[in-house]
């Protein structure tokens, strides 16, 4: 389905003339991920079997995990895109729903609409979109060194582009030139792992690698055999190098140091994909090569998990400590990110079935309260159209129309403007601190229970200290929204502007009708999808059953297999 949809985009790319027509692929795009999803949905019955099925000649993997969260990134992407593939603001003035129901068209201006945006020129945006999701959906089932490489590959080049996409934003470009230079070193790392365990073990199969890694130790109880070319510890020397890359890739301390300045740089409606989509994949690979590998049926003297648990405790650390001298809103989100792929590496890391149930609910409450975190983010800076801050500290910032809301204090004392985003973008940052009884407290107090179960009581204590501490800015951010008086007033060329509609039937002028600013208000698409996602985080403790019976099965099935 994805194959199919990335040759017609295409040819329908490489024939169209007009970038206006951009919004029309993103719409289209969005139908191809909710078919798709349709797909993994209605195959997921053939990997029920524990062992799930082996695909071209055993380089992927269809296996209940990879169906479960390959429709995950269907769902998510399909979100995402509606930020390009719908105009962000509407005119509803009363009779205006009528109107549409006797077939008539309305035409607004365009500055209104928000149809001039720089999202809405990119014809190119969803075609990539579309490679990244293909490169994700065969990273989650890869099942050989090859496919793990080409995977990673085809979903990190389509990232570097999407970053520099905005030809015309400086910012943009360098910060997708640092990610690109980055993520090729991560690259090489990968590349280098992966032929260290090709020529330790002969193998490029997945399958190959799990089962010398769980006999490995039986050599040292083998005198002759010990003192050939082969050593116990080449498999977890070569998984370590392999582990650092994906670090790499995630931005798990203490290779995190790119990804503020990348968030920040890039404009809001990419940053929402890179935070999101990459870290997915990424991690639920992870998830069955820490499984197998780690498992040994001998006692190893050295593991190479127990780097993950080091990236683990330097993640929290970092990502807590450094978040509280932030004062951009898109650098402290990558602070708190790198504080939860902290708790997603120690879920990861412990490897027992309570915790694979925690690291799998952790990564999907985290990917849904990130979407509605930088979804609110855009909503905000389309809610401030009609107002104006004579403040030089605001009107001076660099590409201020892909990134509207870029520092902390220009949402101070949004709760006057807008009540309703400001309270739903509370409640999301609520849920990142982990307050019950939000979604994101029951993920945190899943990893820590597992996490103390099996003995990790300084990392228990290690992780509850920052989840304290990273408190203080999350706080920061709710003071300035609710307690802090705005600086914004109706701009006053808007506030006497009548504004005209122009009603047409058959391309017939029917009339004109006139609305005022306070006509203007978000998209029926972004109001929804902040709506539903801002009530799951909210309301989760009422409808706790689906979700977490889903992850326990998940951990039920990798276990048993």
């Amino acid at each position: 389905m994805l194959i199919t949809s990335l040759i017609s985009l295409l040819l329908s790319n490489a024939v169209s003339s007009r970038r206006d027509k951009s919004i029309l692929y993103s719409r289209t795009t969005i139908i191809i991920l909710l078919l798709s999803s349709y797909l993994a949905l209605d195959s997921l019955y053939l990997t029920n079997l524990n062992t799930g099925i082996a695909l071209y000649g055993g380089l992927f993997n269809a296996t209940s995990i990879t169906h479960v969260f390959q429709l995950f990134i269907f769902i998510v992407s399909a979100a995402i895109l509606q930020l390009t593939g719908f105009y962000p603001r509407k005119v509803f003035f009363s009779g205006s729903i009528k109107l549409l129901f006797n077939n008539n068209n309305i035409n607004f201006k365009s500055k209104v609409i928000n149809k001039m945006g720089e999202q809405f020129k990119i014809i190119e945006y969803p075609l990539i979109i579309l490679f990244i999701i293909t490169g994700s959906v065969f990273l989650v089932s890869t099942s050989d060194l090859v496919s793990i490489f080409l995977s990673i590959e085809l979903q990190s080049y389509g990232l570097y582009l999407l970053s520099t996409l905005y030809r015309n934003s400086e910012l943009a470009t360098s910060g997708g030139l640092t990610y690109f230079l980055l993520g090729g070193l991560s690259s090489c790392f990968i590349l280098l792992g992966t032929a260290l365990l090709y020529a330790n073990s002969g193998t490029t199969s997945l399958d190959g690698i799990y089962i010398i890694a769980s006999i490995s130790d039986i050599g040292n109880d083998l005198g002759s055999y010990s003192q050939s070319w082969y050593k116990a510890d080449y498999i977890d020397m070569s998984l370590l190098i392999l582990s650092v890359g994906f670090l790499f890739k995630v931005s798990a301390a203490p290779f995190h140091f790119w990804s503020p300045d990348v968030y920040d740089a890039i404009p809001t409606v990419v940053t929402t994909f890179v935070a999101i989509i990459a870290k997915i994949s990424i991690f639920v690979f992870l998830l069955e090569l820490v499984h197998y590998t780690s498992n040994s049926l001998f006692t190893n003297n050295f593991s190479w998990t127990s780097s993950l648990l080091i990236s683990s405790l330097l993640s929290l650390i970092i990502g807590t400590v450094l978040g509280l001298t932030q004062f951009r809103i898109k650098r402290l989100f990558a602070y708190s990110t790198i504080s939860h792929v902290g708790f997603i590496l120690l879920a990861l890391t412990i490897n027992s079935i309570e915790s694979i149930q925690a690291f799998i609910f952790y990564l999907m409450q985290y990917s849904l309260s990130n979407l509605n975190a930088f979804m609110l983010l855009l909503a905000i800076g389309y809610s401030l159209y009609c107002y104006s801050n004579e403040n030089k500290k605001y009107t001076s910032l660099l590409d201020k129309n892909n990134s509207p809301i870029q520092l902390i204090s220009q949402m101070k004392g949004f709760f006057y403007i807008n009540p309703i985003l400001a309270l739903s973008l509370a409640i999301t940052i609520f849920s990142f601190a982990g307050i019950p009884p939000l979604m994101g407290f029951f993920a945190k107090q899943m990893v820590l229970s597992a996490a103390l179960d099996n003995g990790y009581v300084f990392l228990t204590l290690v992780a509850i200290l920052t989840s304290v501490i990273s408190a203080v800015y999350y706080l920061n951010v709710v003071k300035e929204i609710f307690f802090d008086k705005p600086e914004y007033k109706i701009n006053s060329y808007i506030s006497d502007l009548d504004m005209y509609a122009s009603i047409t039937k058959n391309n017939v002028l029917i009339k004109n009708v006139s609305f005022k600013y306070n006509n203007i208000t978000l998209s029926s698409h972004l109001s929804i999808t902040i709506s539903i996602l801002t009530l799951i985080i909210l309301l989760f403790i009422f409808m706790p059953q689906e979700s977490l019976s889903m992850s326990n099965i998940l951990a039920l099935i990798l276990f048993n297999s």
